[in-house]
This record gives C-alpha cells, sequence and structure tokens, in this order.
C-alpha cells in the first residue's frame, strides 16, 4: 500500500540521511518514477525532503526532522503510541518494531508506564501462533477449518468464515460465520485445534458480526442473587472476580453476589471446596447437595 511505502520512506530518510531514488526503487520493487511520484507526495505534504543532482547526490530529508511536526499533535502521539502498547499488552500481536520506529520518528523516548499479559502461563507461544493465523484469516478474508473441543469433551471439525477475534471477560472468542452448521457461531479461541487457513476467500461485507452477549430468553431470569458465606482465605476471590457494583456486604459478613443465571453457577461455587457456603436462594443450595452427593459417589468404595 502506498501509504506503508510513504512512512517507511520517512523512517528510511530519517536514519540513512542520504538515499537514492533506485535505490528506494529497488527495495520496495517499484520503478523509479513510483518514487519520485512519492516524493513529490511528501514534499506536498509538507515533509522537508529535497533532492540534489550529480556525483554524491540523491534524497535527503533536513536533519532536524521529527514526525509531530508535520502530521500529528504530541497529544495524537501519545495516543497512537498507548493504542499500539495496548495490542502488545495482549502478549499475542508483535508491535515492538512499529513502536521503536514511531518512537523515532515522533522523538518520543521510550516509557512503559503499563504492563498488561492475557496469554495463558505456558501456552503464549502456542497462542501466538494461532492468533496471528486467525488475525491473518480475517484480515486477508479466507476461511478456516479447525477442530473444536465441545461441552461433552468431545472435537468435531468445522469450518467458518471468520469475521472477528473479541476479548470478553478475561477469554479471547472467535466470532464467525460456520459453514459446517450454516449459521453464526462464537468460538472460545483456547478449545481451537489444528487451525488451517484456507483458499477460500470471502466477503465479510455479505456476514453480521454475532453478539457475544447470549440471546435473553424472556422465561428464563437473566440473573440470581447468590448469598454467600465465604471463608476470610477466599474472600480475595470475591473481589478478583465480580465487579464491586455486583457486590453486596451483609451485616453478618456474608456476600450477595449478582450473577448471570446458569448452570455454570454450580460449577463456581464447587471451585471454593470446602471454603464456602450457599445460604440463598434454597433452590441453589438444594442444587449443590446433589452435586455434592454426586462428587461422594465418585469417591465411595
Amino acid at each position: 500500500m502506498q501509504i506503508n511505502r510513504l512512512f517507511e520512506i520517512v523512517y528510511l530518510l530519517m536514519h540513512k540521511k542520504q538515499i537514492t531514488a533506485n535505490e528506494l526503487a529497488a527495495h520496495f520493487e517499484v520503478s523509479r518514477r513510483t518514487i519520485l511520484r512519492d516524493i513529490d507526495t511528501l514534499t506536498t505534504a509538507g515533509i522537508p525532503i529535497y533532492t540534489t543532482q550529480g556525483k554524491g547526490g540523491g534524497i535527503f530529508i533536513q536533519d532536524n526532522f521529527v514526525l509531530n511536526k508535520a502530521f500529528v499533535s504530541k497529544e495524537e502521539q501519545k495516543q497512537i503510541l498507548f493504542s499500539l502498547q495496548s495490542m502488545t499488552a495482549t502478549g499475542l500481536i508483535e508491535t515492538d518494531q512499529v513502536l521503536g520506529r514511531l518512537r523515532s520518528l515522533f522523538d518520543n523516548p521510550s516509557k512503559e508506564w503499563i504492563e498488561v499479559d492475557f496469554s495463558r502461563w505456558g501456552h503464549s507461544e502456542k497462542d501466538s501462533t494461532k492468533f496471528e493465523m486467525l488475525k491473518n484469516a480475517i484480515l486477508n478474508e479466507l476461511a478456516v477449518s479447525f477442530d473444536y473441543l465441545n461441552p461433552y469433551g468431545e472435537f468435531k471439525g468445522h469450518e467458518v468464515y471468520p469475521l472477528k477475534l473479541s476479548f470478553k471477560s478475561k477469554i479471547w472468542y472467535l466470532k464467525s460465520f460456520c459453514l459446517t452448521e450454516n449459521d453464526y457461531r462464537i468460538f472460545k479461541f483456547t478449545r481451537l485445534n489444528n487451525i488451517v487457513v484456507l483458499a477460500k476467500p470471502f466477503n465479510s461485507g455479505d456476514y453480521e458480526t454475532p453478539e457475544t452477549e447470549p440471546a435473553k430468553d424472556s422465561s428464563v431470569p437473566c440473573f440470581v442473587d447468590v448469598k454467600l458465606f465465604v471463608s476470610a482465605r477466599a474472600k480475595y476471590r470475591i473481589y478478583d472476580e465480580f465487579a464491586e457494583s455486583d457486590i453486596t456486604v451483609n451485616k453478618d459478613g456474608s456476600f450477595t453476589l449478582r450473577m448471570n443465571h446458569g448452570r455454570w453457577i454450580y460449577d463456581y461455587i464447587l471451585s471454593y471446596g470446602v471454603m464456602v457456603e450457599v445460604l440463598e436462594p434454597q433452590y441453589i443450595r438444594d442444587e449443590m447437595l446433589v452435586h455434592i452427593e454426586k462428587i461422594k459417589n465418585k469417591y465411595s468404595f
């Protein structure tokens, strides 16, 4: 793309100080005439580039030039750098080289003021490879196939048009149109295996991006208030895993948590082991006894 070439021409000139049109043409694999048009575009945009003819001549850029003088304000520079830093924080996209170039162009020293890592322990390299494959498939509008682990512990093959990667509640999702099921589907990133990018193009404009939030069913309550007594050793989890607005601390020291209604509630409560007791509502308390009895039976002789 021309905008990428223009950006790199400026970058090369700032670091090499002098370069010829023929060298630039060879670097970008375009004609000398194309490079000269690019130089005209840059000078028209206000970039202080000049050329000299004859022996020792070439293309130059003003020594004290930095990009902020021509294109973007200091505040806009900060926003650009912060956006790239934020993408680096996912642990899945390599932006260090771009960040380095932009800092050089903006005359902006490195200032790493935030560090976030969304990748899983011990899986960052594998996740990064999967993420890169899906990203390229989305940008190039190519179908992908993969094996997906369903809730029954079975891998099932799917072929999809990938539409968007979404990060929601500590989990990456792939939003797609599934050709296997002829419907929109959202897949958990961690359950994808054996991803293959196919030579099968599609037009993303023909498809809508499905919502991450589940469809509402008026016959089922969206939320339920669960009153729990939690051991002091596990109280930190309440504040780690729930928004402050969903937590009520009761006078007796118990917590009332506003939870999304679903079967996951029982698995979540069981994850506390002996450090929790359900106080209300009664039907969840009763259901917990059923789950506990099933666990007990597994260890009975």
